[in-house]
Order: C-alpha cells, then structure tokens, then sequence
C-alpha cells in the first residue's frame, strides 16, 4: 500500500510507514562495492528497528535512490525524496555526491545524515539541517601524515586526479607535512605507469599516495610500482581506503597487501559492534567494511531521534546537538567542529591498518589516531 506524500514530514497517528531516504553508489562510475556495504548497514538497521516494534508502532521504510557518483543525479535524488514526504535523507559514500545532496537538503530543509563522506567543506556555508557521522577529511588524514613520519617517509609523492575531493586531500597533507620536514610532490594520474616511475625515481620519493580511483587508474599504477626494481623500498599508501574492500584484493591480488588505508573501526569492537559485525557478514558473504558499519550507525541515529522529536523535519534537525546514541564503533554525540560547517560526531575511531603481505585477509593496525 503506498503511502500518500507528505512534503512537511507531518506527524502520523495511523501506524503508516515512517520513510527515510537513502543515497547509495549502486552502479557506474559509483564504487559499487562500497554501495553495496553501506546499504547493507542501512537496511539491517531498519530491521532491526522494525523487529524491535519500529518507531512508537511505527515501521521504518526505507527509500533507496542510487547516486552513481553523479552529484546532479543526487540532488534530484533529495528533491524526489522530499516530495515523498521522507522524515530525513541518509547515506552516501562520494563526498562530492554528498555535497551536493547536503545543499539541496539545506535548502530545502530537509534533515541529511551523511555516513561516509568525509570532506571537511560538505556545505559552503554552516546548517542545521546536515550531520555526518563519519570523521572529517582533515581529522583523517593529518592522522595519516603523522603514520607517514614516524615511518621515517618524509619525501611523500601523490598521483591525483581532478577533484575536490582529492585537492582538498593533497592540502590536508601538505599543511601538516610541511612544517615538520616532509614534502609532497604532485603527479598527474594520467601519466603513464612507467612515466609514473621515472618521475618518483628522479624525486627521491619514499612514499606514493594513491589520490586517486578505483580500478582505473590505481590497478595500473599499483603493479607498474610493484614491478620496478629501483622503487622496491618506496611505500606505496592509500589514505582514502581503496584497500578495505575485496575488490581491491581480487584486481591485484599479492601486490594489493602493504598499502596502508585510512579504516574508521576501533581496533576491536564492542559487544554491539561484534553483534551487528556477525549480522553484516552473514548479509554480505564478506567481511564488513567500516562503510557498512557507518550505514547502520546512521539508521541508529536516525532512529533515537525519531524516538524522542518525531518525524517533523524542523525537530529532527534541531535534535542534532542532543544526541547520544551507542553506536556500533562507541558512543555518538554532534557537536560543532572548528572549520565544519555541519553537526559532526568528533570523532569516530581512526586506524591505519594495512592487508598483511604473509596473510591478505588478516588486517594490522599501524598506527592509532
């Protein structure tokens, strides 16, 4: 039975479904396995909630729209949900999609929850309408600058793309590195692998950043490295994660173990997150990544506040700063984070972790934020 749209996100009395939205990479160019994760978290946590009695006898419903990594296609997304009458928009895992949907939620006043995206700038300007429990950019990867130095790499070079995403990266890491002695060289990703080489060769590099997509062009660019002889000391990194997912394993196979990524778990994880981790494998077929992890923490949020302040979207907003949630990675609170323009949680736990090169599929945490 379809349920009348409710552009206000009005309050109900008659037991029909309380929607919430979900902007989730499904397809091409999105990272597909990255989707898939996070909806995996988002949807287990909907039923849970609903086994549990859902929402004051209300279920959660939850409304699922695939971004593929288009910003304009989000944005629709946020409109379409709104007319639905959705209580809140949740989800996505490309920060220059969740910027986009966070704008348009901002000026519709519409409440988002961001999960994964981690760009310190997701708004131009601060709102009340927008939070994110996944860690800020800045946050994250000063982390991983600090990883880099006391590794003794101080010569850090990084293949990037166009993006804001993977600009803003580069900056993070060269404002932390520089005034403690390190470097960073910009390479364009569309050089060549062997022209790639040749220019770490000639810079001295002791580090290789991969700022940039999966499997085009990392694969390429991770195996002409790995072949080289003379870059046989260098390191290659991954700040981003591209190595949390099996995907990454499948496309290289040995060459993929060693290359030290940015995991948002705490190095192990409490009764709650051991119980959703069991439910989340046997969803998958696969270990959980943090992303899917993220996806059930947000539905969690979301819950508590529907809970406590209704689905009206004015007080789901205005609750950001109430929250306290026991979330599956530790407790959650927003607050404002200096330089963020959006409620965050301050912060989700951040490990550098790497695949170990003796046993792919076991993970070791390098260093501790």
């Amino acid at each position: 039975m379809n349920t009348p749209p409710l552009p206000s996100g009005a309050e109900h009395t008659d037991g029909s479904p309380i929607r919430l939205g979900a902007l989730v990479p499904l397809t091409r160019p999105g990272w597909v396995e990255a989707g898939r994760h996070l909806l995996a978290g988002l949807d287990l946590a909907v039923r849970e909630v609903n086994d549990a009695g859902g929402i004051d006898g209300r279920p959660l419903e939850l409304v699922v729209r695939d971004t593929a990594a288009d910003p304009e296609r989000a944005a629709a997304a946020v409109d379409e949900l709104a007319d639905l009458g959705v209580a809140a928009v949740a989800g996505e895992y490309h920060s220059v999609v969740a910027r986009a949907a966070a704008a348009r939620a901002d000026a519709l006043g519409v409440p988002f929850l961001c999960s994964s995206a981690v760009l310190d700038a997701l708004t131009e300007e601060p709102t009340e309408w927008v939070a994110r429990v996944a860690p800020a950019q800045s946050h994250g990867w000063r982390i991983y600058a600090d990883f880099l130095l006391r590794a003794g790499r101080r010569r850090i070079a990084v293949a990037t793309q166009s993006s804001v995403y993977w600009t803003s990266g580069t900056r993070v890491l060269r404002d932390h590195l520089a005034p403690r002695g390190g470097t960073v060289l910009e390479l364009d990703a569309s050089l060549t692998p062997e022209a790639l080489c040749d220019a770490l060769v000639d810079h001295g590099a002791t580090a290789l950043l991969l700022l940039v997509g999966h499997p085009e062009p990392a694969v390429p660019i991770v195996r002409a490295v790995r072949s080289d002889r003379r870059l046989a000391e260098i390191l290659i990194g991954a700040p981003a994660g591209q190595p949390e997912f099996a995907e990454w394993g499948a496309a290289l196979g040995e060459d993929g173990a060693g290359i030290p990524f940015l995991r948002y778990l705490p190095e192990r994880l409490g009764p709650l997150g051991e119980r959703v981790g069991k439910e989340l494998r046997e969803r998958l077929g696969e270990a959980p990544s943090f992303v899917a992890f993220e996806g059930w923490d947000t539905v969690a949020v979301l819950a508590a506040v529907l809970r406590s302040h209704g689905t009206d979207r004015a007080a789901v907003a205005a609750s950001w700063p109430r929250v306290a949630v026991e979330g599956t990675r530790g407790p959650i609170r927003f607050s404002r984070a200096p330089g963020i323009g959006v409620w965050q949680w301050a912060w989700a736990p951040v490990h550098v972790v790497d695949r170990d090169p003796a046993e792919p599929d076991r993970l070791r945490v390098l260093h501790a934020g």
